[in-house]
């Protein structure tokens, strides 16, 4: 078995880099690391909490692997707390329940944007973890199809934001449709009961749905998906940049181990979410691609730039300088530049 390795076009990251000389987008920049306090601990703080997440198949290699654990000893305490969405790690993000949370590029700008004092340190992978799907026996196939149907898609994430994208595409937009905002295993759920004529779906639910419910994906995209961010808080960032710097060496451990081991890391996965490891398998193989540039830079920079302004368009936030401002301060290269996976021991 064999994990994707698909990079974003050329084109996108050449569209990226004339943004970044350009000087087109303003604001501030991102809140810099600062040298922590000095005291009698190995560490700047003796608490991490941290997420994990079936999207995020990196967390999960390092929770099973207890590389966090084993690198801070005893000296600071790991704390996981499961991830549902994006927009579930970004509520705990923002309400300080978590210092470090693993969610959609585009759910990071959207909660920037309207205020959450986060920032990308880390792209845990380029997923085209989105889709629209129909039921099994749905006459439907295709997004111009959905005018005036019921859509389930959860409101703050990828599949949300793809959903959008995706209407726009067909000549539709979220008047044309009627939205269910419904976590994604409710999503799941509602599309396979025929609650809902359609889902927004995300891995590993989308592919699970597919294999065993004989959902049908109808419209497909990786070009509506934007890449996988590791967020920290901006107090995390200032005042803990120790710990968070240990936290990305163990990311850069497991990108690699995920690509050296591909059916362990099927495994993991299959065990975590309750799935069969064929189809974990297939979210790994056809559906990721973990060998990307892991700082936060242009290539995110020309995806965000294109989603931000649909933000505006849907009511998401109130207005486009807020994204620019958000898009100068989200991403935060620094750690990810300095990265050492070997200092994992």
């Amino acid at each position: 078995m064999k994990l994707s390795t698909r990079l974003i076009p050329a084109a996108a990251i050449s569209a990226a880099a004339a943004l970044l000389l350009s000087g087109c987008v303003t604001g501030e920049g991102p809140v810099t690391a600062q040298e922590p306090v000095a005291s009698d601990a190995s560490y700047s703080t003796d608490t991490l909490n941290i997420d994990f997440a079936t999207y995020n198949p990196l967390s999960l290699i390092i929770k099973d692997q207890h590389w966090l654990e084993d690198q801070f000893g005893t000296d600071v305490t790991v704390n996981w707390v499961q991830s549902a969405g994006s927009n579930k790690a970004n509520e705990a993000l923002r309400a300080g329940a978590i210092d470090i949370g693993s969610t959609a590029g585009s759910a990071a700008l959207l909660a920037k944007s309207n205020g959450s004092p986060i920032q990308a340190i880390d792209i845990f992978s380029q997923p085209n973890w989105a889709a629209i799907l129909v039921p099994a026996g749905s006459p439907i196939t295709d997004v111009a199809e959905l005018t005036g149907k019921s859509i389930a898609a959860t409101k703050g994430t990828d599949p949300y934001f793809f959903l959008i994208q995706s209407l726009e595409a067909a000549g539709l937009t979220l008047a044309d449709v009627n939205v269910q905002n419904l976590q994604h295993a409710d999503g799941k759920a509602a599309l396979e009961s025929g609650a809902v004529d359609a889902w927004a779906g995300l891995d590993p639910l989308l592919s699970t749905s597919v294999a065993v419910a004989g959902s049908k994906i109808i419209y497909d995209n990786i070009d509506f998906n934007t890449y996988g961010f590791l967020n920290a808080t901006d107090d995390f960032v200032q005042n803990h940049a120790d710990v968070a710097q240990v936290v990305v060496n163990a990311y850069e451990k497991a990108r690699a181990w995920a690509i050296a081991n591909p059916d362990e890391t099927a495994s993991i996965l299959a065990g975590v979410a309750g799935i069969d490891v064929a189809i974990s398998t297939t979210q790994l193989t056809e559906r990721t691609n973990f060998a990307v540039n892991p700082a936060p830079g242009p290539d995110q920079l020309a995806v965000l730039t294109i989603v931000g302004p649909i933000f505006v368009e849907s009511g998401d936030v109130a207005d486009q300088g807020l994204i620019d401002t958000a898009l100068d301060s989200l991403l935060n290269p620094e750690f990810a530049d300095q990265a050492d996976p070997d200092a994992i021991g």
